[in-house]
């Protein structure tokens, strides 16, 4: 479902775009995804409302069927990238899961500032922003999620929650019509 309303206080969520893992093999059209995100930040900061810059400092602990990519991390492989334009009024969060919320201070962040609606953009599309989108729709918010500005190196997956899954934790809409709405 497009997005119905923009709340008076929205927030938006970009996941995991940092040098490890936008540099991982494979991830679909991350040039394009990385350039919505961008517009999407700068978009918010211009309305003076809240974005969340997250990233992973470790891979959850938990054992999967699911094999790691098979290549060296880098050692700044947790920074964010430099396109992300890292603001004093950002609030950062980092985390040892898929999800955001789930042993970090995003929940409290988001309640100080009054956040009821997050739209959430980043990488990857069935791991972060899936488990992000659970737990934000389980919280209580109002969830957005901006199908073209995020990405899988699973094209299948990314479609399937996209077509499948997200719906049902929430809406689904394009940067352009989110940036017309915030205009």
């Amino acid at each position: 479902m497009p997005l119905s309303e923009l709340d008076p206080r929205p927030a938006l969520i970009l996941l995991d775009l940092q040098k490890g893992i936008t540099g991982i093999p494979g991830i679909a059209d991350m040039p394009g995804v990385l350039d919505r995100c961008v517009r999407l930040a700068a978009a918010f900061r211009e309305r003076k409302l809240p974005v969340v810059l997250v990233n992973v400092l470790s891979p959850a602990p938990g054992r999967t069927d699911v094999k790691r990519p098979a290549f060296q991390f880098p050692d700044d492989w947790t920074e964010l990238v430099a396109e992300v334009d890292q603001q004093p009024e950002d609030i950062l969060i980092s985390k040892h899961s898929p999800g955001a919320f789930i042993g970090t201070a995003l929940h409290n962040e988001l309640v100080q500032r009054g956040v009821t609606q997050i739209f959430l953009a980043g990488l990857v599309t069935s791991n972060a922003g899936l488990a992000t989108g659970e737990s934000g729709f389980d919280h209580g918010y109002n969830v957005v999620f901006v199908t073209d500005a995020m990405t899988d190196r699973d094209s299948e997956a990314h479609d399937y929650c996209i077509a499948k899954i997200f719906p049902r934790l929430g809406e689904t809409e394009t940067t352009e019509n989110i940036l017309q709405k915030l205009g």
